[in-house]
């Protein structure tokens, strides 16, 4: 096995990623998961998403959420926006830490945000010119980057010219989601090196799905490559309202548990994790599909 990086960097966004596919939760239970997250020692928390509440009823709440948190100097806490509004929005609400999405399927994204790939891109340039002048940061994440469920394959070299669009227009750094779980560790090894060669200087993070079960297996082929960033979701929370079946994030806690042994460290308390996991699962009222959650980690033995 290839030398593994000594330490992951963590963004949980189980509060919004996560909550967005669930029916509406009350707020003081978002803030309160929100609160305990920030209690496990992860060092970046996706809190919420400034959408069109039409569209994402679940998260328009948003701005309540936020001035709710008991906000942990440790931790980084960023906001998701689909357009210039939600941006707007975000930064009015005091975040300077942001995420916009654009899909490389033109099909998903016109799904997601109704316009085109590069109708985004247009928006998405506008975006970061705003971000930067309030004195933020601004990722763009590229949502369909191994496959679409509307077109199926989508080609690499149209997610790498996504990637080199938002990058040559500002972008503070790169995100790559497995939207519908359609990676798998030989396609995640093509797509990082390709964009490894084609953008050696910007920083790369990875969102796997759990969907068809290759999510920590995509994970492990990564990290071989030096990828050292990745989201996860508290309890495998979360899917995407906009492609059907698409369910379920890779889940934090099982993150957490199989690199700790590997001997990467994440400054996570797993048992902490495995708490809030079940925090989650009482909050949305239903078992969520963390197999850690439901063993505990392999330290744990039988009384």
């Amino acid at each position: 096995m290839s030398d593994l990086p000594q330490r992951l960097s963590l963004r949980e966004v189980g509060p919004r990623d996560g909550l967005q596919n669930e029916a509406p939760v009350a707020t003081a239970a978002k803030v309160a998961l929100i609160d305990a997250l920030s209690g496990t020692g992860v060092g970046r928390i996706e809190a919420v998403s400034f959408v069109h509440p039409r569209a994402i009823p679940q998260m328009s709440d948003a701005a309540q959420v936020w001035s709710s948190v008991r906000r942990d100097p440790g931790v980084r806490y960023s906001a998701l926006v689909p357009n210039l509004t939600g941006a707007e929005r975000a930064l009015e609400a005091g975040f300077r830490e942001l995420e916009v999405v654009v899909s490389a399927s033109d099909t998903h994204n016109r799904t997601n945000v109704n316009r085109s790939t590069g109708e985004s891109l247009d928006d998405i340039a506008v975006i970061l010119e705003r971000v930067h002048a309030a004195g933020g940061t601004c990722q763009v994440i590229v949502a369909t980057a191994w496959g679409c469920p509307y077109e199926g394959e989508v080609a690499l070299e149209r997610v790498i010219g996504v990637a080199r669009r938002a990058v040559s227009d500002g972008a503070d750094g790169l995100s790559y989601g497995d939207t519908t779980g359609m990676a798998t560790p030989s396609r995640v090894t093509r797509l990082v090196g390709e964009t490894r060669a084609a953008l050696p200087d910007t920083g790369l993070n990875l969102h796997f799905h759990n969907t068809r079960g290759t999510g920590l297996a995509n994970v492990l082929a990564a990290l071989e490559l030096g990828v050292s960033d990745f989201d996860a979701s508290v309890g495998g929370l979360g899917g995407c309202p906009y492609a059907p079946g698409a369910s379920g994030n890779i889940a934090t806690e099982e993150l957490v548990h199989m690199v700790e042994d590997m001997g990467v460290a994440t400054g996570i308390d797993l048992e902490a994790m495995i708490e809030a996991a079940a925090q989650a699962e009482r909050i949305v009222g239903r078992t969520l599909p963390s197999q850690v959650l439901r063993a505990g980690p392999r330290t744990r033995t039988v009384a």
